[in-house]
């Protein structure tokens, strides 16, 4: 999903939940909708990377968002020294995040 049209999609009623998910000093966002989820991309459709949140906050709230969910790369084991765990689902890693205001 590109900026636009996030833009155009909340102009028509959209009310989405926003994903800030950190990936070791990079962030990406996810844009969670009644027809799953996408991640915000640049025009040509590649993936738009962050280097901080400050940027995120103000996209975000220029666009009339609010607040989001800052989570974090599902890294829950390390395979090197044979702890296993299993890898949490979206909706725990959405009810698990932290809450943040864009505004």
């Amino acid at each position: 999903m590109t900026l636009e049209s996030l833009a155009r999609a909340l102009q028509h009623g959209m009310v989405p939940v926003v994903e800030v998910m950190s990936l070791d000093g990079i962030y990406k966002v996810r844009i969670h909708h009644c027809h799953g989820v996408s991640d915000l991309t640049r025009n040509d459709h590649s993936a738009l990377w962050f280097k901080g949140t400050g940027e995120i906050r103000d996209l975000m709230g220029a666009r009339g968002i609010s607040h989001g969910v800052l989570t974090w790369a599902d890294q829950w084991g390390d395979e090197m020294i044979g702890v296993e765990s299993r890898s949490l689902n979206q909706e725990e890693l959405l009810a698990w995040g932290t809450r943040i205001c864009f505004k």
